[in-house]
């Protein structure tokens, strides 16, 4: 991935639901201009919710999500309409899609309800409206013909209104601690599980932030560190977190530390909770179970950080004999009664929705939630320093989880 592709867990998501055979799936086809979805006359083509990864003037890079019907009857159906539900976790903006001159089924009524509560912007678009004659105007439905082309333009324009605060309200990952003209030192092992030839993605992301803010950024691995703390005295060290306990003794005191996970938890916007939920490691007995949750679902390495090294760290460091479950991509379990605690990734791969999503998730069911960076800063003693460079976390409540 180059540092001008735009990660999935970066682009809005836009989802479109609706009841069966109203055009959702023809109305991603005209937005798009590309056959992306199935499309046929006979009911419930749609049995998946299928995601795309587009760029779409002058909405830019998004990711375009198509459902299954809300009123599903066939013998999967119930299944078929959760999963669509789901999709409400990673969703921006929810579109429903209406068949243009009918009033609103129990089933859609329903779905408004769920988004009003879930606190989502939600547009209704009537569709089919090229076979109605004449129809009252309503200015809280959005009338298109995904067949014809009519108001498909508007309604791009519509959708990139509606989007287009929360991307300008796109907290920065980094470049709000190491200003213009100041330096910021990355620490970056490259172990049996590094990506050939490329950086993984939190690292392209902090690197790309800090190109935009001006700052200079140096780039080491672990073994060299010495040598370039030597050559360069930077504002901030930025390492990956298997690798906190011996930057952190390489570093000096007086040089603000961080890792990528820890970046990308206050990016996503659950560093707090992260903060407060590790203290619940020292409170963890035998038999208790962990669930370690990845964002994506790359192939795992024999020293994976989420399924091998954190669950070893946090054997060793507790004593105590404890389960491990994971998940990954977009798939989170809904019932964590049985869970001690719940550990997230950075959620790179996952937009800042999902990672709330799972949060509150968790926090509903009295599950405390935590972060690989700040377990590791935990475990090694360093957490109060790992944190103490970001704004709001001050020396007493760093020591009260440290």
């Amino acid at each position: 991935m180059s540092l001008n592709d735009t990660p999935s867990g970066e682009r809005p998501h836009i989802a479109f639901f609706g009841l069966t055979n109203t055009g959702k799936s023809s109305l991603v086809n005209a937005l798009t201009n590309q056959d992306l979805a199935i499309v046929s006359e006979q009911k419930g083509t749609t049995t998946d919710p299928v995601q795309k990864a587009m760029e779409i003037l002058p909405l830019g890079p998004v990711v375009l999500i198509d459902t299954p019907g809300l009123d599903d009857k066939t013998a999967l159906g119930a299944q078929r309409i959760a999963r669509s539900l789901r999709v409400l976790a990673h969703t921006d903006l929810a579109v429903l899609v209406t068949e243009a001159g009918k009033p609103l089924s129990d089933e859609e009524e329903a779905f408004v309800k769920k988004v009003q509560d879930e606190h989502l912007p939600l547009l209704r678009v009537a569709n089919k409206a090229d076979l109605l004659a004449s129809c009252e105007p309503d200015k809280t439905i959005f009338s298109v013909s995904a067949r014809t082309g009519y108001q498909i333009p508007q309604l791009r324009e519509k959708l990139a209104q509606l989007l287009n605060e929360k991307v300008q309200a796109k907290p920065p990952l980094c470049r709000d601690l190491v200003g213009p003209g100041e330096t910021c030192l990355l620490v970056i092992p490259i172990d049996s599980a590094a990506p050939k030839g490329r950086l993984i993605l939190p690292q392209q992301q902090v690197l790309r932030d800090l190109l935009d803010g001006q700052a200079m950024a140096f780039v080491t691995s672990p073994q060299t560190l010495p040598q370039a703390l030597k050559q360069v005295r930077p504002k901030l060290v930025v390492c990956d977190s298997q690798v906190f306990e011996q930057v952190a003794k390489e570093t000096p005191q007086d040089i603000a530390l961080t890792s990528f996970s820890i970046l990308m938890a206050r990016y996503k916007g659950y560093l707090a909770a992260a903060v407060e939920g590790v203290a619940a490691i020292e409170r963890l007995q035998d038999g208790d179970t962990i669930l370690m949750a990845e964002g994506c679902t790359h192939h795992r390495q024999c020293e994976d950080i989420g399924t091998v090294k954190i669950p070893r760290w946090l054997l060793a460091h507790t004593g105590k004999k404890l389960n491990f479950v994971t998940s990954s991509g977009t798939s989170f379990p809904e019932d964590l009664h049985d869970i001690a605690l719940c550990v997230l990734c950075g959620g790179c791969m996952l937009n800042a929705r999902e990672m709330q999503s799972r949060l509150r998730l968790a926090l509903a069911q009295n599950v405390p939630v935590s972060n690989y960076g700040i377990v590791i800063a935990a475990m090694r003693g360093i957490l109060q320093r790992s944190i103490a460079v970001l704004p709001g976390f001050g020396q007493k409540q760093g020591e009260e989880h440290a």
